[in-house]
């Protein structure tokens, strides 16, 4: 047995699947919880859980923490259920974490489409990320999908430029394949190109807590951060409905 497995038992026990009620004592643990973690987190919602009595803390970064009904200890881990060793502290982030697809500014977008183009995924990325360069490349081996990639610079002052530099090209997806792919440095952005989508990108990445490049975001408006393989994002792409 992993040391997954034997962590999820000698720390929880058999669990059952989340049903969550709440009420009155929600609202008191949440008040007693806020002044102990201070300013290290800033809760959004507590929630009664099934799991040993124990209550789950929400924090402004989708961070999920565990308390007793008294706020006197507080658990940094995973919930798992021993018999089907599902994470049921990963699936609350995965659906807290996911967005309204739709309702990105894909105007704000580099758009490239392949083959039919049926199948659609969002990808913040910053051009000096070596791992988005990476799925740059896995992303070659993929057909039928359209690609929104929006440019969030984080890295550096040159990611901002190098950003702009293909904003203003001729043929912006070219221009970022170019670069993500080959190493081709985009020319300089002429004078006249003022418009520029890096503040609304950094901004809206930061609305959706998005702390590392690659994020990829699909349709149903779950996301995997990093670089994932192709069969990864296969298999994901196949699970949408």
């Amino acid at each position: 047995m992993n040391s997954i497995k034997l962590a999820a038992i000698g720390l929880f026990g058999l669990v059952c699947a989340p049903v969550f009620a709440q009420g009155a004592e929600e609202a008191a643990v949440k008040k007693l919880i806020e002044p102990r973690l201070g300013e290290r987190a800033k809760v959004v919602s507590v929630t009664r859980t099934p799991y040993s009595g124990l209550f789950e803390i929400r924090t402004d970064s989708n961070d999920i923490l565990y308390t007793d009904k008294k706020a006197q200890y507080l658990f940094v881990g995973r919930v798992i259920d021993t018999t089907t060793y599902e994470d049921y502290t990963k699936a609350r982030v995965d659906d807290i974490s996911k967005v309204k697809f739709s309702e990105l500014p894909f105007d704000s977008a580099l758009k490239m489409v392949k083959g039919n183009g049926k199948r659609v995924l969002a990808i913040f990325e910053d051009p000096n990320c070596g791992y988005c360069k990476r799925f740059r490349h896995t992303l070659k081996d993929m057909d039928n999908v359209t690609v929104y990639t929006f440019m969030y610079n984080i890295l550096s002052e040159d990611s901002i430029a190098k950003s702009k530099n293909v904003w203003c090209s001729a043929d912006r997806q070219k221009a970022w394949d170019d670069w993500m792919l080959n190493n081709k440095v985009p020319a300089d952005a002429p004078e006249n190109c003022l418009t520029n989508p890096h503040d609304k990108i950094l901004a809206l990445g930061r609305k959706l807590n998005i702390t590392g490049t690659p994020t990829i975001f699909f349709a149903d408006g779950s996301r995997i951060p990093g670089a994932v393989d192709l069969k990864a994002v296969e298999a994901k792409l196949a699970s949408i409905k």
